[in-house]
């Protein structure tokens, strides 16, 4: 069950983040983070944000638990600021191209077919989430970039399905397909697997999205030579103030911040951060139906909205069931 997140200064104004897991977070706010909230100063983003960071240590939350609370303290920010939170945090650019992000479709010919429509809808790059088996994902890779052409990028995502073995004969194929990049082949607790994988595939490995530790844990993965980018988002690497963290640390060793998902957070995310290149739009049915921000030219345009802008009325990027 999803639900909202709503904090609220003396002063009046309301910051709101969304939870996909409801039950859970309402769990933890309630059991231990309301006393850590309650009576602090609502733009001590950075204070709260490592108070929170000791806790987990205790404590373990769940991966997307700080960045919930740090999402509606930004919120508020921007909305105490008169300012959109892509232009509070330092924009970076006012679009930028979105590509297509795949839901796992039934055979090789549907996702061709997915592919054709998402080329009509304008996106000029495409991710696959694929089967989950390394050689019917190689012929996918193979089929795929024979029916888009040479001008397509192509990415694909193994959502961590794979022991080493299979990653790097996977790998392989992929870079046999020129893939701009080969994200979460295998879980991301070993960064040896992945510093051993990086030793073995040409491909471009983009890594940190749902591994511990946010900033620190990237920082290894940078330092064990096997990140040609990384990941970084709201959702699962310490909300706006964790990816920030991430951004700028890619961006001192020339590595790219890639933002993981969709949502209007991400809107703001991929505005802010200059060392991003897309804007994930996911693509969930066949027929493909594209995104309502994303343009017939495959961009998205900046969030216009105070704060995050979630008071917008009609914006399609806000969930269901928003706080009156």
């Amino acid at each position: 069950m999803a639900a909202w997140l709503e904090i609220r200064t003396i002063e009046g104004l309301r910051g709101f983040a969304y939870a996909h897991r409801g039950l859970i977070i309402r769990d933890l706010i309630d059991r231990r983070l309301r006393q850590e909230l309650v009576g602090k100063d609502a733009l001590a983003r950075e204070l709260l944000w490592h108070r929170l960071w000791e806790l987990d240590r205790v404590e373990e939350f769940p991966i997307y638990t700080i960045g919930i609370v740090d999402v509606a303290l930004w919120d508020l920010a921007g909305k105490a600021a008169g300012l959109p939170l892509y232009r509070l945090l330092g924009s970076a650019r006012e679009s930028i191209p979105a590509y297509a992000s795949t839901t796992t479709f039934s055979t090789i010919s549907e996702y061709l077919e997915v592919a054709d429509q998402c080329l009509e809808l304008g996106f000029r790059a495409i991710k696959l989430h694929a089967f989950g088996d390394a050689r019917e994902d190689a012929r996918l890779a193979r089929a795929l970039r024979r029916h888009v052409g040479d001008d397509v990028a192509l990415m694909y995502d193994g959502s961590a399905g794979f022991d080493l073995l299979e990653a790097v004969w996977l790998g392989h194929a992929l870079a046999d397909e020129d893939f701009l990049y080969y994200e979460e082949p295998m879980r991301e607790f070993s960064v040896h697997a992945y510093a051993r994988l990086a030793e073995r595939v040409t491909v471009p490995l983009l890594v940190a999205e749902t591994s511990d530790g946010a900033h620190m844990n990237t920082a290894d993965f940078i330092v064990a030579g096997c990140a040609s980018a990384v990941r970084t988002s709201a959702s699962h690497r310490g909300g706006i103030t964790g990816a920030m963290r991430i951004a700028h640390l890619a961006d001192a060793f020339l590595l790219r911040a890639e933002v993981h998902g969709s949502g209007l957070v991400h809107r703001h995310l991929v505005m802010a951060i200059h060392n991003n290149t897309y804007f994930e739009s996911f693509i969930s049915t066949n027929p493909a139906a594209g995104e309502s921000v994303v343009d017939r030219e495959g961009q998205v345009s900046a969030p216009t909205g105070v704060g995050v802008g979630w008071e917008d009325a009609g914006n399609p990027d806000v969930p269901a069931g928003f706080p009156a």
